[in-house]
């Protein structure tokens, strides 16, 4: 199907008030995040000394995501948005309270943050539920687009501003400062976001729970060929992009790189995505965008191909930019997911690729973290590397027309269900 709609400008994507609120929320929710990640995780070791515990503590959140997607994720359909993103908020703005307090033994803080990580994929599937409905077009594709760039900033603000505030003030008021800023962000929420109503979709007549329902929803989601292929699509190479990423601290070690590069390498990749989501937004059509979702994604791979010569410094933080500015890919199927997801249940399909996206880049790292055990830390990065070109030489080979190729369902997950059922 061809692509006829107008370009939009982030001008007109800003001029709307209610994603206006939702963007600086949650970027602010997300530089809390970020600080409290990094506080607790010097917390943890400055008490244990256990370096494992001080990584746990840093990706502790990610896991406990696929159960909340997994049996919660109707609750962002089910419940209106502003009192379902005020309490996320206000529930994070608690945990950074009771960590800070110095209470709690370090095997219960984490049980805590990996408890409350556990419902993010309902509270991120009710906001970007809302953003769906007050965006249309190509607006929608670039409040996505904004909203990986504030979330990318956010996220390098937190790390640097959060290793810093936890240097001058200690772990446990930098917990606090994480409580306070999501406090911020809840308190924004209830004043100034207005009370829309819960999803469109049908309520349930066969009074299910929550959590059967959350199952059949997904379960759904995933029986329709389209939905499934546009999932995984966004899913798998951000898990091979993170493995190479978490083996940046292991390869400036090996090429003993001078201190400060690992931070400088991390930092290459988010400031890359920031650039290339920027540039294919700005100068790239709408269809245009889409046609080159699978040039895109392969650039997410190629250049990690280089680290099994070991480049220097300077190169391997190019090839790094270059690899973030790839992840503009998914703006090409941002249009294509929101066609084929049912209004019925599109809350918990944003649930659910937030779950896959948090998962995976959890599982990313384990898996070529092991591989580098065994391997040159470079010809691991080298082979995370391939993981997005394979993906993009397996799609390349659907047939002509195939909905698994050019994003268009031949029929929605909510017309098999009824044809199913009939």
């Amino acid at each position: 199907m061809t692509v006829t709609m107008q370009r939009a400008a982030y001008r007109q994507v800003l001029s709307e008030p209610c994603f206006r609120v939702l963007l600086a929320t949650r970027s602010l929710a997300i530089l809390a995040d970020t600080v409290r990640t990094v506080a607790l995780s010097v917390l943890v070791f400055t008490e244990t000394g256990s370096p494992f515990l001080a990584a746990l503590a840093y990706g502790i959140s990610f896991l406990p995501q696929l159960v909340g997607g997994l049996w919660l994720g109707a609750l962002a359909d089910r419940r209106r948005p502003r009192p379902l993103i005020a309490t996320a908020y206000g529930v994070e703005c608690a945990t950074g309270a009771v960590l800070a307090s110095g209470y709690l033994p370090v095997g219960a803080s984490l049980a805590l943050v990996a408890g409350v990580a556990g419902l993010t994929p309902v509270f991120a599937g009710a906001s970007a539920r809302l953003t769906a409905e007050l965006l249309t077009g190509d607006a929608y594709v670039l409040g996505r687009s904004l909203s990986a760039i504030a979330a990318s900033a956010a996220q390098l603000l937190g790390l640097a501003g959060g290793a810093v505030a936890v240097a001058a003030i200690g772990a446990h008021r930098g917990l606090l400062v994480a409580a306070a800023l999501h406090l911020v962000a809840a308190t924004a929420v209830r004043v100034r976001l207005p009370d829309q109503p819960a999803g469109r979709g049908p309520s349930d007549p066969a009074g299910r729970s929550v959590v059967r329902q959350s199952w059949t929803g997904n379960r759904q989601l995933l029986s329709d060929p389209t939905v499934r292929i546009l999932l995984l699509a966004q899913w798998l190479p951000l898990a091979f992009v993170a493995g190479a990423e978490s083996l940046i601290i292991p390869y400036a070690a090996a090429r003993d790189l001078p201190a400060g590069s690992p931070g400088l390498l991390l930092a290459s990749l988010p400031v890359g995505m920031i650039v290339g989501n920027l540039a294919v937004t700005r100068f790239v059509r709408p269809a245009t965008r889409e046609r080159l979702t699978g040039p895109l994604m392969a650039l997410c791979g190629l250049p990690l191909l280089a680290f099994a010569a070991n480049p220097p410094f300077a190169v391997a933080a190019g090839l790094f930019m270059v690899t973030g500015g790839g992840l503009a890919y998914s703006l090409g199927i941002q249009r294509r997911f929101l066609a084929a997801t049912p209004p019925a249940v599109r809350g918990q399909a944003f649930g659910l690729l937030s779950t896959g996206v948090m998962t995976l880049q959890g599982v990313g790292p384990t898996i070529f973290g092991a591989v580098a055990e065994a391997a040159p830390v470079g010809v691991a990065m080298a082979l995370a590397g391939t993981g997005p070109l394979l993906i993009v030489l397996i799609l390349s080979t659907r047939r002509p027309g195939d909905p698994a190729r050019d994003g268009e369902p031949r029929q929605t997950a909510g017309e098999s269900a009824r044809r199913r059922n009939s």
